[in-house]
């Protein structure tokens, strides 16, 4: 039997020929950095003018795990590279390169478990991620590449919280000011304090306190989501929605606690509004204003025992039907408005079956402590328990019960709302659990079966001064508030669902936090001199042990134990005195909320960012234009937190002068995910999707029948394909061609591995049209091209040049294939250079290697990098000829070849001559002729 290698030709395109020539380009283009993209000023400047026509690229932020990547990671950076490439041949001085998000949790953990050093571990799976993408020859400027967890990169992001830190927001200029701005005018009495005093009588202590209420970066005893399991406290989007702890599915727990807060929120209007300016999908924008929630209302005040009880309501114009209020748990004012006893008639459905409101107040807070705000807000299930006291509703003067329950929450509005059961679905199914009046408020529906929430006229509504009975939702709404404001018992509101930044984690591997605190407690900015502040050596990287489940536990950090790092003598400028640094550090947010700035100048070691080279790369372009990266690529998953922080810390930035965009972003695409079918056994437990054999329709894993099932691929299912493997198979520029050619980037797609065959066949067809697959010899001719090679070249550079303008990658792939596969047809062989000159140009951001190498082999120098893209003559993409079908009474019979512009005479002749043996011994009746469609006969 014939060995299959044996059969094979020297010098066919496989994996062998296809890894030398990979090898042999990727050296080259490293030693001659042809990807290097030269800045105005700076290290990384260049002799001459610089080209006006620059395109800025950039892909998320990418995790280095240890794991490695699978085949779906490389698919955005593909993508980006093909358009980088593409531009760069449109004459466009492109940037694009590379960095890691490295700080996290993932390599802490297994700092924790082994005792290395987590720099060690993030070096190594840094250093395995750049050997796989360093396979599939992406044309990134290596200089250009950061990681967060080098010093040199987070003295700058320490740095950028300083410039936060001193400055706060004017409301009035709408702009972030430095600190020193707001304390002149303190101290001259242009502007107050928050609480009015004083602000020259007050102690340093509380001059202090009064400066912390204005800035930008405070500290604040605030609700967070604290894991005693992990011994941090975590982000709202690191708790599932079963309030587990989403690493490591340790209980999550409710807790006050003091922390670092960024004061996003006094942004909110900005970067609602400032999302037009954004060629973003609708989609991400409509996610974000969602999380930011701006709505118009009101705030009102029911009197209750302790004090007037504030809420905030989009729909003041239904107190009339507010039946009972609702507080969080966690309100400042529960404990005062908890009763001693309930009255003897209360509901027993009230109480939980506690016998006072304290203890039934107590039972619920330890109930819920555990569940996440996601979780709260979505349970069906209403729960909750009465204070035993009563409020006043401002507009009927009735008393109503105060409750506190789960589904409210301190973190939007008051923490307080006015429950209109009739007219909104939660309160409607806490009133029908707990029995209590649903008043019907607006005309419609039918509130024995469900809350009416749609817009309506107002009935039951109205008082001795106030009647909206009769009005739509709009004028009602206004009757209201101007009542409520004449009266004294409410004003109007706009209001956010946004909360401030909750800005620190109890974790060792991140950035130090700048700032030191003196005896008082007065934390103080450390001077830009200090920076950066490194973290120290620890003995270990574990956190204090905790049991999972103690709810009242308190973080202490590991740096606490750097107790030599921690307490430290320095001159502030008051003489020396003895400081204790913060022991939290940075959450890994941080790094990626401004790392666009520092691709741009990233070895400059005075500034995070030069002013000139940050306006010719990011700068806004025409009068209007927000600036910004020109494209950036990454998934939707981070449509809300990353790319709202990012914008956040972008506006600072711009009000102190250190940017001249105001966006970050100028352009997203999310790309889609590449899927693949994944197998669970009998426990449910997911198995090596590589080592399952299919048999008659069904599929076995180590003899045991599995069930098949389809989700993203990734190591938790255990479905993932490594690029290494393909890359040693059939060669990166096969993976790079399957990939784009699977579907439309911005969809999810199926990955099939014998389905790479495809794309391999084609380079070797492409080959084939060149190089001699027995002897390696250049096999194209000279001949000219005729008619219908011109149309099949000048079509396809039509085609693909609006392709790769347009990212619809797939499409490209498809058009080449159809052009190869007319070559190959038309000369079953070598063709002329003519055609295939222009051909290995369009490939050549698909496939740079195989590009490259034919690009060498017919006789030119150098890269064709930044050879210009083929251009395309119009008369080519129009046809002389044209096909036409022919009817006789409407059915087909027959077709004609006609010149476009041939006359309707002409057509009908033609169409007669094609179908005579269908119309002989007939009369033709009637002739319909639609231009370029049809030729439809009409015959009796």
């Amino acid at each position: 039997m014939t060995n299959p290698s044996e059969a094979t030709p020297n010098f066919r395109y496989g994996a062998p020929l296809a890894a030398d020539i990979e090898r042999k380009w990727q050296s080259f283009w490293d030693d001659n950095g042809t990807f290097n993209a030269p800045n105005p000023v700076g290290a990384l400047a260049t002799e001459g003018k610089l080209p006006e026509n620059k395109l800025f690229v950039q892909d998320m932020f990418p995790f280095p795990s240890g794991a490695g990547l699978h085949v779906g990671h490389p698919l955005g950076y593909i993508a980006t590279d093909v358009f980088a490439r593409f531009n760069r041949m449109q004459g466009k001085n492109v940037l694009h390169t590379l960095g890691y998000d490295a700080f996290g949790l993932p390599a802490e953990q297994y700092a924790i478990q082994t005792g290395t050093h987590p720099r060690i571990k993030t070096q190594e799976s840094i250093d395995n991620m750049e050997r796989q993408l360093g396979r599939l020859g992406l044309g990134h400027d290596k200089r250009r590449s950061v990681a967060t967890t080098d010093t040199e990169y987070y003295k700058w992001t320490q740095w950028i919280f300083l410039q936060i830190f001193n400055a706060w927001f004017d409301e009035e200029q709408q702009k972030a000011r430095p600190i020193a701005e707001l304390i002149s005018e303190l101290e001259s009495g242009a502007r107050q304090t928050k609480d009015g005093r004083d602000y020259n009588e007050l102690t340093k202590v509380e001059k202090a306190e009064a400066i912390d209420e204005f800035r930008l970066v405070y500290r604040s005893r605030s609700m967070v989501n604290w894991c005693p399991g992990l011994g941090t406290v975590l982000a709202n989007e690191e708790v599932t929605a079963d309030g587990k702890s989403e690493r490591g599915n340790f209980p999550v727990f409710r807790k006050q606690l003091s922390q670092w807060m960024m004061r996003i929120t006094a942004y909110s209007d900005r970067l609602i509004d400032d999302l037009e300016y954004l060629d973003w999908p609708e989609k991400v924008k409509s996610m974000q204003r969602n999380w930011i929630g701006r709505s118009r209302g009101a705030e009102v005040d029911f009197l209750s025992p302790a004090g007037p009880l504030t809420v905030f309501t989009t729909r003041p114009d239904t107190l009339f039907g507010a039946t009972y209020m609702v507080l969080a748990p966690e309100h400042e004012l529960v404990d005062a408005l908890t009763a001693p006893t309930y009255a003897d008639d209360v509901d027993p459905r009230w109480t939980n079956g506690a016998a006072t409101p304290a203890e039934a107040v107590a039972a619920y807070r330890a109930a819920i402590a555990a569940k996440s705000d996601l979780e709260r807000q979505e349970n069906k299930q209403k729960t909750g328990v009465f204070l035993g006291t009563y409020a006043v509703n401002p507009v009927t003067g009735g008393e109503v019960p105060i409750f506190i329950a789960d589904y409210v929450l301190t973190g939007y509005g008051t923490g307080a709302i006015m429950s209109v059961p009739a007219h909104d679905t939660r309160d409607y199914e806490f009133a029908k659990v707990f029995g209590l009046p649903i008043v019907e408020v607006v005309k419609g529906g039918n509130i024995e079966v469900e809350a009416f929430t749609e817009s309506g006229e107002a009935v039951n509504s109205a008082n001795d001064s106030l009647d909206i009975n009769g009005l739509g939702k709009t004028e009602a709404i206004a009757a209201t508030i101007e009542w409520l404001t004449a009266e004294g018992k409410g004003t109007e509101k706009i209001q956010y669902k946004l909360r401030d930044w909750l800005f620190a984690r109890q974790r060792y591997w991140g950035e130090p936090f700048p700032v030191v605190y003196d005896a008082e407690g007065i934390a103080h900015a450390l001077p830009e001199s200090m920076l950066p502040i490194e973290l120290p050596e620890v003995a270990d990287y574990k956190p204090v042990a905790f049991d999972p489940e103690d709810a009242d536990s308190e973080p202490q950090p590991p740096l606490a134990k750097a107790t030599e790092w921690v307490n430290v003598e320095l001159d502030l400028g008051d003489g020396l005195q003895t400081y204790t640094r913060d022991t939290n550090v940075m959450p890994q947010w941080a790094g990626s909320s401004w790392y666009q700035l520092r691709y741009i100048d990233p070895v400059n070691d005075e500034k995070f960012c030069d002013l000139e080279n940050e306006r010719y790369w990011t700068g806004p372009q025409f009068d209007g234009d927000c600036g910004g990266v020109d494209l950036y690529v990454g998934g939707v998953e981070h449509a809300v937190l990353h790319l709202l922080y990012s914008r956040f810390w972008h506006k600072v930035l711009f009000d102190l002068g250190h940017v001249t965009s105001f966006e970050p972003y100028r352009r997203l695409y999310n790309q889609g995910y590449i899927q693949a079918f994944a197998y669970t056994d009998s426990r449910g437990v997911y198995v090596p999707a590589a080592e399952v054999e299919e048999k008659d329709g069904k599929f076995f894993y180590q003899g045991e029948e599995v069930t098949q099932e389809y989700g993203k691929m990734g190591k938790s299912l255990k479905n993932s394909v490594s690029p290494d493997e393909i890359c040693d198979n059939y060669g990166a520029d096969t993976l790079r061609v399957y990939e784009m050619a699977m579907g439309p980037l911005d969809t999810s797609r199926p990955w099939a591995t014998k389905d790479v065959i495809g794309a391999h066949r084609f380079l070797q067809r492409l080959w084939r049209l060149a190089v001699s697959e027995d002897d390696g010899s250049l096999i194209v001719s000279d001949a000219a091209l005729n008619t219908d090679d011109l149309k099949a070249l000048h079509r396809t550079v039509a085609g693909v040049t609006e392709d790769y303008q347009e990212l619809r990658l797939n499409t490209v792939v498809a058009k080449l294939i159809e052009y190869v596969n007319y070559l190959t047809k038309a000369y079953n062989g070598g063709a002329p250079r003519a055609a295939i000159e222009p051909l290995v140009i369009m490939l050549a951001p698909i496939a740079p290697h195989i590009a490259e190498e034919l690009w060498s082999r017919l006789g030119n120098t150098g890269s064709l990098t930044y050879v210009d893209f083929p251009g395309f003559d119009e008369k080519y993409l129009v046809d002389d000829e044209i096909e036409l079908p022919v009817q006789v009474n409407g059915k087909v019979r027959g077709r004609i070849m006609v010149a476009t512009d041939a006359s309707q005479d002409a057509v009908v002749a033609a169409a007669l001559e094609a179908v005579a043996s269908h119309v002989a011994d007939k009369t033709v009746v009637k002739q319909i002729v639609v231009p370029g469609r049809m030729v439809n006969l009409v015959v009796k």
